[in-house]
């Protein structure tokens, strides 16, 4: 039996754009970056355009089950209602590593950022502070955690067209395109996880519907807004930070130094130099963004964590509502443990590629269940329908097992420890899903 606990519902659409944006924000701050040297601008750049495709077919898709089944598990309910409990088992479990392992990785950025101004702290160190300092402020409440949300993912949107402005007239079509392929067409297949970076975690709108207010409305305003948002800050920010200087120049601080955290004020270095104002300005602001989405991860991981405790998939602490603030403490809390173990590893790269195996399986599964309970349940009302029938999901469908595919290929040590990550949560979950 699941637990009855519930949510108040506190949410309005401009929070859940606020949300939905904020989730994915960091993704322009950094991380994608990483695919530069491999895939190049070419290569990420069409990786990038592929990814896009992916996203606008799955986030419409995605909407029409969100609405039709709002609950805080997202693509575990939906999984659920469609297969059952074995079924819901896999999309829940690939929905918790996405949002276990991206924490972590935007952690170890706001720790990056943070050492340029305290050069004298281990940047591990900040990192944990604000993972205590987010969890925190999650437990305190939903509408006072998504409007702090909004008001910091405003603030980052704001700083990504300051940005563009101050480097777009410096833009270099030469510069750009140099080098754009360094590692052949192999090279550009390997950057798709960081081109999923720049989208990674949006539907976590959906593990808030059960805090949402008219959630078969909103939901679907707040997932619209915040990707139609989200493409135009990427292609802005792609085009203006590479063609300052090169791809290059935004991944190394310095020639034969390891990959950076922190690409846009290296374009901006370029420009103004580390004692202008714009480049001090950008890293001030530009840590907004990258909180945005830390908080943003955290409050969605939260739900997520929170329904498998609900369901019995997890030991029943974590399926537990705090009395007072009406929030998954447990489960935050025991987020942030995980996460925390995760920073200490020090593989920002590999943590993104972890997270990105756990999305391209969520979305994946996710369209099964969207084809399983339009055959199963035709009559259920579903308050928003995919346009164009069935030719999105299906496009998103492919896509994801395609993106899965090449990505598995390129990274087969990470795709193992991916599949054992899997497989041991049968350990805790064998008897709500077998009923044994």
């Amino acid at each position: 039996m699941e637990s009855k606990e519930e949510f108040s519902r506190t949410l309005g659409p401009w929070l859940l754009w606020g949300l939905g944006v904020g989730y994915v924000i960091s993704g322009m701050y950094f991380g994608w970056n990483l695919g530069l040297p491999v895939g190049g601008t070419l290569g990420l750049g069409i990786a990038t355009l592929l990814i896009i495709l992916l996203y606008v077919c799955f986030s419409f898709s995605y909407t029409e089950l969100a609405c039709m089944i709002p609950k805080a598990g997202g693509a575990f309910d939906y999984g659920r209602e469609a297969l059952g409990n074995a079924w819901a088992y896999i999309v829940g479990t690939a929905q918790l590593i996405e949002f276990l392992f991206a924490p972590p990785a935007i952690a170890a950025a706001i720790g990056a950022y943070f050492s340029l101004f305290l050069p004298g702290i281990d940047p591990v160190w900040i990192a944990i502070v604000a993972y205590l300092l987010f969890t925190s402020l999650n437990i305190l409440g939903v509408k006072f955690a998504a409007s702090f949300e909004f008001g910091i993912t405003i603030l980052a949107v704001f700083e990504l067209l300051l940005f563009s402005g101050l480097t777009l007239p410096s833009f270099s079509w030469e510069k750009f395109s140099s080098n754009p392929l360094p590692n052949g067409w192999t090279g550009a297949l390997s950057s798709l996880p960081f081109a999923v970076w720049f989208f990674l975690a949006i539907e976590g709108v959906a593990n808030v519907a059960e805090e949402t207010k008219d959630p078969q409305k909103n939901i679907l305003i707040g997932f619209g807004s915040a990707l139609a948002t989200l493409v135009v800050l990427c292609g802005l920010v792609f085009f203006s930070s590479i063609g300052v200087g090169g791809w290059e120049m935004i991944v190394y601080p310095e020639p034969g130094a390891v990959a950076s955290d922190y690409p846009l004020p290296l374009a901006l270095r370029k420009l103004y130099g580390e004692s202008g104002w714009a480049f001090h300005l950008l890293i001030t602001i530009g840590l907004f963004g990258l909180i945005a989405s830390f908080h943003g991860i955290i409050l969605a991981g939260g739900r997520a964590s929170f329904e498998f405790g609900r369901a019995n998939f997890l030991p029943k602490f974590f399926g537990k509502i705090h009395p007072k603030f009406k929030t998954p403490a447990n489960a935050l809390m025991a987020n942030t443990a995980f996460g925390i173990a995760a920073l200490c590893t020090g593989k920002t790269s590999e943590l993104i590629t972890l997270s990105a195996f756990g999305a391209l399986l969520l979305y994946f599964c996710s369209m099964i269940s969207f084809f399983v309970l339009r055959k199963k349940q035709p009559d259920r009302e579903r308050p928003f329908l995919v346009p164009g029938g069935k030719i999105l999901p299906s496009i998103a469908l492919v896509l994801s097992a395609i993106v899965l595919g090449v990505c598995a290929w390129q990274h087969p040590i990470l795709f193992g420890v991916f599949v054992l990550i899997l497989a041991s949560g049968l350990v805790w979950a064998r008897a709500s899903i077998f009923g044994k």
